[in-house]
């Protein structure tokens, strides 16, 4: 078995809501800075539809759960830091682990981390319990995709 085989066949125990936990988090680390803009939004749509979870659903499909993650944030008053609580409903080691991987890469995406984005990242760290050692090294191997 190599490598990539060695992870690429393992899907992690999700539940059906987890989905849309995982677009809220590429949603809030986007909206750290207060606001998505309409390139940013592209840029969501484009990576969500990258990810296994995503990529073969129809564009309906994909609208409803974005949906349900503006519908988390409205009941969070739009507060996308205080929204992040609900990423505690993972219960999934995986698919924390991959919530924050999303978020990281978006956040790297921009070429600029502001504090915003760093208060998200430190939020959503502690609320998927990420150590601190696995954060680093999530960062760490994102940043390599975005070294010029």
């Amino acid at each position: 078995m190599g490598l990539l085989s060695k992870f690429m066949g393992q899907a992690p125990a999700k539940k059906p809501t987890d989905d849309v936990l995982l677009l809220h988090s590429i949603f809030c680390i986007a909206a750290a800075d207060g606001h998505i803009d309409d390139g940013e939004d592209d840029v969501i749509r484009a990576y969500a539809n990258t990810l296994p979870e995503f990529r073969d659903m129809d564009g309906n499909e994909f609208q409803k759960a974005i949906d349900a993650s503006i519908k988390i944030a409205h009941k969070y008053n739009r507060d996308m830091k205080s929204s992040l609580v609900v990423l505690n409903e993972i219960e999934s080691d995986a698919v924390r682990k991959k919530a924050y991987v999303l978020a990281v890469d978006i956040a790297l995406s921009s070429g600029d981390i502001d504090e915003g984005e760093e208060a998200m990242l430190e939020a959503m760290q502690r609320i998927l319990r990420i150590d601190d050692a696995l954060a680093s090294k999530i960062i760490e191997v994102i940043a390599l995709k975005y070294v010029k």
